[in-house]
């Protein structure tokens, strides 16, 4: 039985994809245009996980009306290094996606704010175990890029409508969704490009359908699973996945060829 609900997020997703590509139509080329979504989307993304998180705790001990969005930074940075410890990293209240959202269109140096806030995300990670996980994560999105745009006005223009965009997405509780939103964006931006750009080869991804009917074969007869091996994922491979169960070390090997 199809899942409608599941249907209708996707094509909700896609349609406003569609409408920051045609927003960005004729200054981007399409197979960067993706760096651009995906990296934005991670970023609101991080920010509405950690803003939750942070919200969650607050209300629980009784605080109601607490938002870390509205928080100072000076009060935000005396949780960081907890914050690392137990998120990965840290973005201050003024750096939050939605934040940044807001002040975007009256920002003269929004291209420089935004290359300011992803090198400080990336940074936050520094020394933790996230590191690595986070070096480098943003170097996709070049904001100062000529492509969108011969003058600054023109690319922070540009970075604009790009935010709106992706602020305008109605993903709604991420917990909620009956998709993962990022990998039917890349999916889909990957259908909208790849064939033009002729990167089938080496940006090749497997479907969601098959990644989650390999999930749910994994994890029949176990209550409770701790780790998912998954080494050979990418193009023309063999995919393994190996799931270790809490009470024996059941392995459980499957093999596709792709």
């Amino acid at each position: 039985m199809v899942d409608r609900r599941k249907e209708q997020e996707r094509a909700e997703l896609h349609r406003m994809i569609w409408g920051i590509a045609n927003d960005l139509r004729g200054s981007v080329d399409g197979w960067d245009f993706k760096q651009y979504v995906l990296g934005i989307l991670f970023y609101r993304y991080i920010s509405e996980n950690l803003t939750s998180y942070i919200n969650s705790g607050e209300h629980e001990a009784g605080n109601d009306s607490f938002d870390y969005a509205d928080l100072s930074d000076e009060e935000a940075k005396v949780a960081r290094q907890d914050l690392v410890h137990t998120k990965g990293f840290f973005i201050l209240p003024s750096e939050l996606f939605q934040n940044v959202r807001k002040k975007a269109p009256s920002d003269e140096n929004l291209n420089e704010t935004l290359e300011s806030v992803f090198r400080n995300i990336e940074a936050s990670a520094q020394g933790s175990i996230s590191e690595y996980d986070f070096k480098g994560l943003f170097d996709d999105i070049d904001v100062n890029s000529n492509k969108l745009g011969g003058t600054v006005a023109k690319r922070n223009e540009k970075l604009v409508k790009l935010l709106n965009g992706i602020g305008d997405l109605k993903l709604g509780d991420y917990q909620d969704n009956t998709i993962d939103a990022f990998g039917d964006a890349y999916e889909y931006l990957m259908g909208m490009y790849a064939s033009n750009a002729g990167k089938s080869g080496g940006e090749y991804y497997t479907p969601q359908e098959v990644s989650e009917l390999l999930a749910r074969i994994t994890l029949v007869g176990k209550s409770e699973v701790n780790k998912v091996y998954d080494p050979a994922c990418g193009s023309r491979v063999i995919i393994m996945i190996t799931a270790f169960s809490n009470d024996e070390d059941r392995v459980l090997s499957l093999l596709l060829e792709e």
